[in-house]
């Protein structure tokens, strides 16, 4: 995410005339949260009966929520409303200022046309101002590299509508390979059948999961073995050509990670040189994934496959 000598220095984002916004299923890390001051919608979800709101990690951490998940907790997520969105939504543009929100697949979640309605409203009430959406077709940590991308764009002072484009355009290049460590969480999201997570178990099965081009969530492969699960989503991230001048590689882990550093390893020896960050997975993926879940993203040259 290198700029050029031509680009605008970094701004002061109280000086934009716009709001860069985005939601929690991104699993955008906290401290780059914090660090850029990024606005988040945070998305809720219910562990042991009780409601709570992803924010990034500071109020339920990652490790107790995994733990949680092994001694047989069982989180639920679920969409925000139409009046949630307008309590984020309404003071940006109440303000006095544009607002470009950065979201998370439609096709896996109903939520994003509560977004939509939301926006038509508001845009009635406030006709001199303008409202972005971009459906990026990502979620979790594919989605978080478009957003420091793009994010990098409007700290340098590029109008809205430079920055929409950006995202619009390149949002299919943004990918990530899953790969589970237990059957049972899948079983139990209705993602296998129960047969299947018994042979799977028996025979050390370890599914791949992708992000296609139609914003959905595909079964990829079956490994044998963990080991070899890890080597394999490497060697397919090197099919898309990630160039990492363009962005970093991220490692997203749920709970796991002596085996995030052995993917880093892994990355290492195949990209000589590139920025790998590693973080953790969220509730939301966590919740129908498992502990032990291993994500591999990147902004590739190549764009997702159907």
């Amino acid at each position: 995410m290198q700029m050029t000598a031509n680009e605008p220095k970094e701004v002061g984002l109280l000086e934009m005339n716009y709001v860069f916004m985005t939601d929690s299923d991104s699993d955008l890390p906290y401290h780059l949260k914090a660090k850029y001051d990024i606005p988040v919608v945070y998305m809720p979800y219910a562990l042991n009966g009780k409601e709570y709101f992803d924010d990034l990690g500071q109020t339920l951490d990652h490790k107790t929520y995994f733990d949680a998940m092994r001694n047989g907790a069982n989180p639920v997520t679920s969409a925000l409303n139409e009046a949630a969105y307008f309590d984020y939504f309404e003071p940006v543009l109440e303000g006095g200022k544009d607002l470009l929100f950065v979201a998370f697949s439609s096709k896996l979640s109903c939520t994003l046309q509560a977004v939509y309605t939301c926006r038509e409203k508001l845009l009635k009430k406030y006709p001199d101002r303008k409202f972005s959406v971009v459906d990026t077709l990502s979620i979790s940590g594919p989605m978080t590299l478009l957003i420091l991308k793009a994010h990098e764009m409007y700290r340098a002072g590029r109008p809205m509508e430079e920055v929409t484009a950006w995202l619009e355009e390149n949002k299919l290049r943004s990918q990530a390979f899953f790969t589970v460590d237990d059957l049972k969480y899948l079983k139990r999201g209705g993602r296998i059948s129960g047969a299947a997570a018994t042979v799977g178990t028996m025979l050390d099965l370890k599914p791949i999961i992708l992000e296609a081009s139609d914003g959905t969530l595909q079964p990829g492969e079956k490994i044998r073995g963990r080991k070899k699960a890890i080597a394999y989503i490497v060697d397919e991230m090197m099919k898309f050509e990630p160039d990492p001048k363009e962005s970093p590689i991220l490692i997203l882990n749920a709970d796991c990670p002596e085996d995030a550093e052995r993917l880093r390893t892994l990355v290492e020896q195949k990209l000589s040189g590139a920025e790998i960050m590693i973080e953790h997975v969220g509730p939301v993926i966590g919740a129908h994934a498992g502990p032990g879940t291993l994500a591999l993203c990147f902004i590739g040259k190549t764009t997702r496959k159907p």
